[in-house]
């Protein structure tokens, strides 16, 4: 018998595949030798957690097609998180050179104070926010990455604007925000008097 989040949830319009597919993002914590990377849901454990945080479909509203879609895109979004954050962890390279995910968690309705600032400039909220937990070599490292629509699905399946930055609740990250923020203006100023 598969897992309950594999079985068709009650009035489901249409079956939907179980297989996962395995991401490029390395688990801090594995199991075994076959367990090294995290594992996307199916599109049906996928439909199941959307049930579970209240949305409701009808069958006019998404067919099967959609639902591939929609794992695509969500796979594809989790992939550049991952290589934003391996960005930042850049900075770090001597003291770790394989980070690792070890935790991650939706928190679509909990805005950042970052988005909360940018409403306040006019622009919109993002329409998911993950806090996700890295393993430095030992020492835990909060990310935030806040999603905001960025217009249509492209050929890679990617749509979202990623807002991907360390945590501000440690000196250490901080620290690294800033060093980021000084080496942009700088590169900004330097490609703006390049075109003069």
């Amino acid at each position: 018998m598969p897992p309950p989040n594999q079985m068709p949830s009650p009035g489901q319009p249409f079956p939907l595949p179980t297989m996962r597919q395995r991401s490029t993002i390395p688990k801090a914590n594995p199991e075994n030798e076959n367990d090294l990377f995290w594992v996307y849901p199916s599109q049906q454990m996928f439909w199941n957690a959307m049930l579970r945080k209240g949305w409701r479909w009808k069958e006019e509203d998404v067919s099967s097609k959609d639902m591939d879609d929609i794992i695509k895109i969500h796979n594809a979004n989790n992939e550049h998180a991952w290589q934003e954050i391996l960005k930042w962890e850049a900075l770090h390279a001597k003291e770790c050179m394989q980070p690792k995910l070890k935790s991650f968690g939706g928190r679509a309705k909990d805005y950042s104070p970052r988005a909360r600032i940018r409403q306040l400039m006019g622009y919109e909220l993002p329409f998911d926010r993950h806090d996700w937990i890295v393993d430095r070599c030992g020492k835990e490292v909060r990310y935030i990455i806040d999603y905001y629509d960025g217009g249509p699905v492209r050929r890679d399946h990617r749509f979202a604007i990623l807002d991907v930055r360390p945590a501000m609740d440690s000196w250490e990250n901080v620290w690294d925000r800033m060093k980021v923020t000084y080496w942009r203006w700088r590169y900004e100023r330097e490609e703006d008097g390049d075109q003069k």
